[in-house]
């Protein structure tokens, strides 16, 4: 991937819905489709996909990153896009992939006591210090299960 200057690098997180339900076949084909796109535009980043819910990083360029979110808001497969956040960074978090990928699954009733869904943190309007320990909570959890 080319350096993209530290000044110029931001990182991108929004949440949408599924307009159906994405089975495993759909999700192979997005995700092969954003790998090879992404990894032309040099952006990196990751998707977490649970019961019909998308939170997608998307890190690289500001100019690309935020042509490319415009593009994914015109996304027919999905509705309801909101930016949950919109950033400079330093250094990208996920700067081995064009697009890290997890399906989750829904924990099953009753939740063990204490038990906070970090996903669903993300799925209502938080404040910024929520949706913040929220994304890195998930992007921690991610990065554990990719080295596996």
């Amino acid at each position: 991937m080319s350096a993209v200057s530290e000044d110029d690098l931001v990182s991108l997180v929004y949440t949408s819905t599924a307009v159906r339900p994405l089975g495993d076949d759909a999700l192979s084909g997005l995700l092969a489709q954003s790998r090879d796109a992404n990894g032309a535009r040099d952006v990196t980043g990751m998707l977490l996909y649970r019961d019909g819910r998308f939170i997608q990083v998307l890190e690289g360029a500001r100019a690309v990153v935020t042509a490319l979110a415009a593009a994914i808001a015109r996304d027919g497969r999905h509705r309801g896009m909101r930016i949950l956040l919109l950033e400079g960074i330093s250094a990208r978090q996920f700067p081995d992939w064009t697009m890290g990928y997890q399906g989750l699954s829904q924990l099953t009733d009753p939740r063990p006591d204490g038990y906070r869904d970090s996903f669903a943190d993300l799925d209502v309007d938080s404040d910024r210090s929520t949706t913040l320990r929220a994304l890195s909570e998930l992007s921690l959890w991610f990065r554990v299960r990719a080295r596996r």
